[in-house]
């Protein structure tokens, strides 16, 4: 099969970034989380190289206007899409509407599902709809006056639409109106964009990947998040912070356990709540879903990446490959997995 995988390389989005400010941008002036969600070079090769150990022809190409051309040249068969872009509430959403523009097949989730999971909101209102469980919260917009009467602290503050921890910080656990006012105000600032404040639930998390279509959905083995091996002092969260600078490849945490140690009550009721939400918001072929529990110990979703990390070293506590790799995948075999469940949607498997 012919195959481009579609990135975004942390490169690439600071040159995105740059040619937006006319070319130039020092790197000491841009906020340390702003490119969180780009792919390493590292992770963008053993990609390609997991899904030609498969026999397939692959190419990689970093997300842009020029994919078209690719397109028009190589001819692909199927696209594997794992770009998450830099700008806008769609970014997320580039690559599949040019991919259905073009007739093309790809991985993961349709441009409506992408677009609806990266705004926290919307996909929080549509889990509300459906009586599925969620922390309480409460949108912000620019220009629009923080009021918050009666919101039950503590509370997270963090900014719609983005992942990879990026806008999540230690100090991003608020306690009071005064507190949490600010921190609102400081985030639409900095990334120009609504604000999400979210009731804070103190139970353990976990995070649980997901495949599959239809009937052949499949949870994969639940990972637990062990908040114990933060530093002191550290809130329980997987802030930017831990994500980027604790829990590193040098220094991993112990942070991480799968399978997760559960009753087998709770393991059902977690798996329950994933699969509901996994098909209420249409994802397709795979997903990340984070759960934390309430003080009635029931499991609520907290966010859905259907554009799940695959950070290809154990030591770098990638969740899915994790997951994945418990269940009897190799990295490569997780991969080419994604790709047949992907083929077989498109009846081409």
């Amino acid at each position: 099969m012919k195959i481009i995988l579609a990135y975004s390389s942390k490169e690439g989005l600071l040159q995105e970034y740059r040619d937006r400010l006319g070319g130039y941008a020092p790197e000491e002036e841009i906020p340390a989380d702003f490119f969180a969600e780009g792919d390493s070079r590292e992770t963008i090769k053993a990609i390609i190289n997991a899904l030609r150990s498969k026999g397939h022809n692959v190419i990689g190409m970093e997300a842009s206007d020029l994919m078209h051309n690719t397109f028009n040249s190589f001819h692909p068969d199927l696209v594997f899409n794992i770009a998450e872009g830099l700008y806008g509430d769609f970014r997320e959403s580039y690559i599949p509407m040019l991919c259905e523009k073009y007739n093309i097949p790809y991985t993961g989730s349709d441009p409506l599902t992408l677009a609806i999971c990266l705004n926290k909101a919307r996909a929080k209102e549509i889990l509300s709809y459906y009586l599925i469980p969620n922390p309480a919260f409460k949108v912000f917009y620019p220009l629009q006056e923080v009021y918050l009467q009666n919101f039950d602290f503590p509370a997270i503050v963090k900014p719609v639409s983005e992942g990879s921890s990026k806008g999540i910080f230690n100090d991003s656990i608020v306690d009071n109106v005064q507190v949490a006012r600010k921190k609102i105000e400081e985030n639409i600032r900095r990334y120009n964009q609504p604000v999400i404040l979210e009731k804070f639930l103190k139970g353990d998390e976990y995070t649980v990947g997901v495949w599959g279509n239809g009937d052949e959905m499949e949870v994969l083995p639940i990972v637990s998040i062990n908040y114990s091996t933060l530093p002191e002092g550290a809130h329980p969260i997987y802030s930017y912070e831990a994500k980027w600078l604790w829990d590193t490849r040098d220094k991993p945490l112990e942070i991480f356990q799968c399978p997760a140690t559960l009753n087998p009550t709770l393991k059902e009721r977690i798996e329950e709540v994933v699969k509901e939400a996994y098909q209420v918001l249409q994802i397709k072929d795979w997903c990340r879903i984070d759960v934390r529990l309430d003080e009635n110990g029931i499991p609520n979703i907290l966010e859905l990446n259907p554009l799940p990390g695959v950070l290809p070293d154990p030591k770098e506590n990638s969740c899915f490959p994790k997951a994945a790799r418990t269940a009897g995948y190799s990295y490569a075999g997780m991969l080419n997995k994604v790709v047949e469940i992907a083929a077989k949607r498109y009846g081409l498997a």
